[in-house]
């Protein structure tokens, strides 16, 4: 090698595009919840945001947290889209806000070595935090459609023989 001096130039200039994290970022963030569970086992959750960073970085790879799983943020687009998705045993789903925690790598693997290490994970500031809501999943109506036909049909045919029973008597 003849130029080892611009050899560590370029490895430190790299470094430093590579390496920068998100300052100030800001979120605009939309969300789907599967509503209707009336034959599901599973409900969706969705949420996809863009990322804005106040120093220009793009392309960073976004960790999520939430309600102690930890998942990966899908890069949707070039223009920092990204996407969180999960399921959910429908017995085990609640109505409310949900906190998802981003992560960039530097924050993520903070995280882990806190959860390795038995530390408060509340310790680790995340980068940002999407707050999706769940309105409440339907799971059907209380009473059946043919339970409450077959309780019709028994009070009309009682109310018909008692009536049937009065006139012959």
């Amino acid at each position: 090698m003849k130029y080892p001096g611009i050899c560590c130039i370029l490895l430190l200039s790299a470094y430093s595009v590579f390496g920068e994290t998100c300052q100030k970022p800001e979120i605009t963030a939309s969300a789907y919840v599967t509503e209707d569970a009336t034959i599901l086992t599973n409900v969706a959750f969705t949420t996809q945001f863009t990322l804005k960073c106040s120093n220009g970085v793009k392309d960073i790879s976004l960790y999520a947290e939430c309600e102690g799983k930890s998942l990966p943020a899908v890069r949707l687009s070039t223009d920092n889209k990204y996407q969180v998705s999960w399921t959910d045993d429908v017995k085990k789903v609640r109505s409310g806000d949900y906190s998802v925690k981003l992560y960039d790598e530097e924050s993520y693997a903070a995280l882990r070595k806190a959860l390795r290490n038995g530390e408060d994970p509340e310790s680790v500031k995340p980068l940002a935090v999407v707050t999706l809501n769940n309105p409440g999943v339907y799971q059907g109506p209380w009473i059946n459609s043919e339970l409450l036909a077959v309780v019709l049909a028994v009070v009309v045919s009682y109310a018909a023989f008692s009536a049937k029973s009065k006139l012959s008597a």
